[in-house]
């Protein structure tokens, strides 16, 4: 570069110039017209540095000198500094968007639009891993209803404790109840519902400092990636199973009649349906229908409005209906999971939010 500068013509010469720049021995002009030479010669003590070629070495020896390395060490920093804020972007955006939400006090929602590495790398998948990470998490619900109650579960979505869970689980309540993984008890308030979704959000009443799911991106989900769905079933608080993605998209209906959610009771036995045939019961005339994932990971009755979770940890799902045969048994304890269980997808979640929160009720 330096090397560069140096051809660019800038002292390409063939002979200094200037007054003096002649030999010492002058004789008749060559030209009769050019001025004469000066009557005298220059002495070495002028005042007047020369014009001819001293400055020449000073530019030679430039390139050698240490000179060009402060450009270069200010080069190297301006690449270090940008690399620096390229880290941060990217981590603000990505794997370490719940620690910055704590760091800054806020009690915004951990959404991702990428994975998260919840739990580290070389546990993603493990059960156990995923299990520590997320329960903290997930909590089980209790409504109060006209003609019973209803127990279903939730996701903490902020650590001042918004939680989202589904619509059936809360529809008609006198009121809401939620235990945490820890053992603590609130009293929650309903924030917004949306029937056509399947989806409520409540708010805990004084709780702080609670551990936000991080919230993933269903739209890169696969059939046959490896899920972990964390619920109450029979108000078992925290049980965890696990299982695989057995289809995407399938078109699942649900009432949206409140009366319909209260008529369930305790049992948790969901009607919805799916393939042209009712589960759990009729479903009613007034339904909605979504598109949800397919698991089969092990769904009980108190599931409803849990985490379906991928290797990563992320919550890739709200797990809404699922197949009982309480309605074939003598007894609702006789309910259990044949593997056909359906789930929320949580990008549906994330758009839903903003209406959620502004206390919308429909």
């Amino acid at each position: 570069m330096t090397e560069s500068f140096r051809r660019s013509g800038e002292y390409d010469y063939d002979a200094p110039q200037g007054p003096y720049s002649q030999s010492h021995g002058y004789s008749a002009p060559v030209n009769p017209e050019w001025p004469p030479p000066p009557a005298y010669e220059p002495t070495a003590a002028s005042p007047l540095p020369p014009a001819g070629p001293e400055p020449e070495p000073r530019r030679r020896r430039a390139p050698a000198g240490p000179e060009p390395e402060p450009r270069r060490r200010r080069a190297r920093g301006s690449v270090a500094l940008l690399a620096a804020v390229a880290i941060v972007a990217a981590a603000v955006g990505g794997a370490t968007a719940y620690g910055f939400q704590e760091l800054a006090g806020k009690n915004d929602v951990t959404a991702t639009g990428t994975s998260t590495a919840v739990v580290p790398a070389g546990k993603k998948g493990d059960v156990a891993a995923i299990a520590a990470a997320v329960s903290p998490s997930v909590v089980e619900i209790n409504a109060t209803l006209d003609n019973g109650s209803s127990t279903g579960s939730g996701v903490v979505i902020s650590s001042n404790g918004e939680i989202v869970t589904n619509n059936h689980v809360i529809a008609g309540a006198q009121s809401v109840k939620v235990r945490t993984s820890d053992g603590h008890s609130y009293t929650a308030d309903v924030v917004g519902t949306d029937s056509s979704k399947d989806l409520a959000l409540i708010k805990l009443q004084g709780a702080s400092g609670l551990r936000a799911a991080a919230l993933g991106n269903s739209s890169g989900v696969q059939v046959g990636d490896s899920v972990v769905a964390i619920g109450s079933p029979e108000g078992l608080t925290g049980t965890v199973t696990s299982g695989i993605v057995s289809a995407l998209d399938r078109d699942v209906t649900v009432p949206t009649d409140e009366s319909q959610a209260q008529g369930q009771g305790g049992d948790g036995s969901w009607p919805f349906q799916f393939g042209g045939r009712n589960f759990n019961g009729d479903t009613g005339s007034s339904t909605t229908t979504y598109k949800a994932i397919q698991t089969d990971a092990s769904l009980n009755p108190g599931n409803s409005g849990g985490a379906l979770i991928d290797a990563a940890g992320n919550i890739i799902g709200i797990n809404s209906a699922m197949y009982s045969s309480s309605q074939q048994a003598s007894s609702s304890s006789d309910a259990g999971s044949i593997g056909l269980g359906f789930a929320i997808p949580v990008n549906t979640v994330k758009s839903d939010l903003a209406k959620l929160r502004s206390g919308g009720r429909n």
